[in-house]
């Protein structure tokens, strides 16, 4: 089967997948925090670390955008180091924009936010496919991008929980304990991404089974930003 058929297969896959799961799952907003979650934190003042902490943790491990953008991120990478420099890169943007969002009370549409999140995914894979070369005949900085889209899944997350009416006590260690508990998920996601990622049998760049991804990525991403941009025009 050419590579060509089999991508048309995996964009119709990830189409029905993400649809159905924009129309029945509680995390049809990626960074959405279920009615479960935000009665855990209703009422609640002083300090929580562990409450906070798991809080953070389960948001990671269940963002399937944050998840994607990492797949896309440390994909071609090889060695521990530059997987922790890239990673790092990406915790940096998300710990500022997520407190400083919610101390600053930034008013921010949460809609676009997203977009530009899902715009993060379909970027990742048509980098990784080379598509910026291609086209433009040059790449922008790898690093200065991750750390960019950094900013903008943190953003993302600190409008959710402005909507949750955090107590002023404990404010901000409450924070910090979610967002240890965000970076401690994002450990968890990450030895599972490398360890398929170094299982799978071949993804080189140019072979079948990195551009299948790499297409399954933009795929992703233009959905999620199509579903975030419809909201957005609607709501």
């Amino acid at each position: 089967m050419s590579v060509a058929k089999v991508s048309i297969r995996v964009l119709l896959s990830l189409a029905g997948l993400f649809t159905a799961l924009l129309i029945v799952s509680d995390y049809a907003l990626a960074h959405n925090v279920s009615d479960e979650d935000a009665a855990l934190i209703a009422g609640r003042t002083g300090v929580h670390f562990f409450l906070y902490a798991w809080l953070g943790a389960k948001h990671m491990v269940t963002g399937y955008d944050h998840l994607l953008f990492l797949i896309g991120v440390i994909f071609y990478l090889r060695d521990i180091r530059s997987i922790a420099t890239f990673v790092s890169l990406f915790a940096v943007g998300h710990s500022i924009t997520l407190i400083a969002g919610v101390l600053l009370q930034l008013d921010v549409n949460a809609y676009l936010v997203d977009a530009i999140i899902g715009l993060s995914v379909a970027y990742k894979g048509f980098d990784n496919l080379g598509g910026f070369n291609t086209v433009f005949g040059d790449s922008p900085n790898e690093k200065l991008a991750v750390l960019i889209f950094g900013l903008f899944h943190g953003l993302g997350l600190a409008t959710k929980l402005q909507d949750l009416g955090l107590a002023d006590d404990g404010l901000v260690p409450n924070l910090i304990s979610f967002n240890i508990g965000v970076e401690l998920g994002q450990l968890a996601a990450l030895i599972a991404i490398v360890f398929v990622l170094r299982i799978m049998p071949s993804h080189a760049k140019g072979s079948t089974a990195s551009n299948i991804v790499n297409v399954g990525l933009i795929a992703a991403g233009a959905i999620l930003i199509s579903y975030q941009l419809t909201l957005y025009a609607t709501t």
